[in-house]
């Protein structure tokens, strides 16, 4: 062991280090904004997503490397790959999405409008702030505090006992509550594809003069599932490799 008489400030110093890494470059480069026309460039959830597990993964991960001895790197969880895997995918396919709504002229992007603060901006799509982002808020910081909570309680067991496996100091989050991080993520994505509607004239009845304007949801409605499908694929799998890891090879 070593570094381990004030243990517990190291993981808060160590977040508190990378968190002013990453505002520094938000504001010199817009790294956490989305891309965009505005001069004040609006933040962009997914981009805020990745850094706040970013942050709490790597604090996690160098807090134990300076605390524990013996020239030993721990192994991250298999929750842990799929928690950055889900932040990932989030931001990844929301690129995507504003990749071509940008290509496509007819489309109004609310991302060009300007920028109204961080929570406002996280928090709001073209008609205001959204339920939907707001669920997918609270589910990240309520699991990100308890895996805060539960590296900082690691450390202590760690400390105390030289055999503890450090590998363990970073916790392994449930499946259940890794599908509910991959649900609110596939929702926000299925919501998004649909954020910025194209700008077309109603059809118009020649003889009463009235809008006919037919809403057809089954695009949406397949693309939603399309998601929710394969983040619902993650518990099972995760189960099975969990068992594994676990020497039970009877739950596989």
């Amino acid at each position: 062991m070593k570094n381990t008489a004030n243990y517990e400030i190291y993981f808060p110093v160590v977040a508190f280090a990378l968190l002013a890494l990453v505002v520094f470059l938000d504001l010199k480069f817009d790294m956490l904004r989305d891309s965009s026309t505005a001069t004040k460039k609006p933040y962009s959830f997914a981009k805020v997503q990745l850094a706040f597990w970013l942050i709490i993964i790597l604090s996690g991960f160098v807090t134990i490397i300076i605390c524990i001895g013996n020239h030993d790197i721990p192994t991250f969880a298999n929750s842990t790959l799929i928690i950055l895997g889900i932040s990932t995918g989030t931001l990844t396919a929301g690129r995507l999405i504003d990749v071509s709504d940008q290509k496509n002229p007819s489309v109004t992007r609310s991302q060009d409008e300007e920028g109204e603060g961080f929570l406002l901006d996280i928090l709001s799509d073209e008609n205001g702030v959204s339920l939907h982002r707001l669920q997918c808020l609270l589910f990240n910081l309520i699991i990100g505090g308890w895996f805060c909570f539960k590296i900082l309680f690691n450390l202590g067991q760690a400390v105390a006992n030289a055999k503890f496996n450090i590998s363990l100091i970073l916790p392994e989050v449930t499946p259940n509550n890794l599908v509910l991080l991959g649900i609110s993520s596939g929702t926000y994505i299925a919501l998004k594809t649909n954020e910025n509607k194209p700008v077309t004239a109603p059809a118009t009845d020649a003889d009463t003069g009235q809008n006919n304007q037919v809403i057809n949801p089954i695009a949406q409605i397949q693309q939603g599932a399309a998601v929710l499908n394969a983040v619902a694929k993650i518990e099972p799998e995760f189960i099975k490799d969990e068992a594994t890891f676990n020497g039970n090879p009877a739950a596989g």
